[in-house]
């Protein structure tokens, strides 16, 4: 498929890439861009070639600088209660692959807020994080109140998100907003080769730890948590995947 504000492929690995393609506006997120990635997410989710995905962008200054003013100026309340952005990015937390954010530059607003719904974010040296929303006079509310807390604490969340304050790559790492922080040119690598050991294991077992792993995330109860556990493995224990790997390990001790 081709889209006007992304690009999306899918290499031999298994990895798909979608690329932010709005450069000429820091890669700013409008209504098209929005509907881009929901057809680009619905293509690959459906795809069982697809191991994981990783989320960068074009241009190499912005990541995403945050939404289109010009067309968020304009929306009203009723816009507000679609939940145009927050309906995608918690799409895109729920993708059922590994997912990484591969930053460079402005991530701010929107972007931030996307990047958060990664499973992983590795940032280029040159990145800048915040959420400036109160100074537009608005909120973070596409999951920044509830996915940032959750990753850097309470306390640098509500920094964050009540100054407007940026922040650099650096502070980023060390407050648990970025895994890691790489030479802006490497930062692609850098995204292949995290995924690099997750990409080794059994696919099917790994889709279903996220599977588990966002039920907890989402306020399961325990004995949720323990049924979800429970039938999950049952279907692991049937998998084919498992009697091969298992049978391999075996033969490997016997030698």
């Amino acid at each position: 498929m081709t889209y006007e504000t992304i690009l999306c492929e899918v290499g031999e690995d298994g990895v798909a890439v979608i690329t932010l393609n709005r450069p000429d506006v820091r890669n700013a997120i409008n209504h098209q861009m929005v509907d881009d990635l929901h057809a680009a997410l619905g293509s690959l989710e459906e795809r069982d070639d697809v191991k994981a995905l990783i989320l960068t962008a074009a241009g190499g200054k912005a990541f995403m600088s945050g939404a289109d003013i010009a067309e968020l100026r304009e929306r009203r309340a009723a816009d507000a209660l679609k939940g145009i952005n927050a309906n995608l990015f918690a799409r895109f937390e729920r993708f059922p692959r590994p997912t990484v954010a591969a930053i460079v530059g402005w991530c701010l607003g929107g972007g931030c807020e996307l990047a958060l719904t990664c499973d992983f974010r590795l940032a280029g040296a040159s990145s800048r994080f915040g959420q400036p929303e109160v100074g537009l006079g608005i909120m973070a509310a596409a999951g920044a109140t509830r996915r940032l807390p959750a990753l850097v604490g309470l306390g640098h969340a509500r920094r964050l998100l009540f100054t407007g304050a940026l922040i650099g790559a650096e502070e980023a790492v060390s407050i648990g907003l970025v895994d890691e922080v790489v030479p802006d040119e490497s930062v692609l690598d850098a995204a292949r080769a995290w995924l690099a050991p997750i990409l080794k294991q059994a696919p099917e077992a790994v889709r279903q730890t996220k599977r588990a792993l966002q039920a907890w995330v989402h306020g399961a109860s325990e004995g949720e948590l323990l049924a979800l556990d429970n039938e999950i493995q049952s279907d692991l224990f049937e998998h084919p995947d498992k009697f091969a790997r298992m049978d391999a390990f075996l033969a490997r001790r016997k030698r």
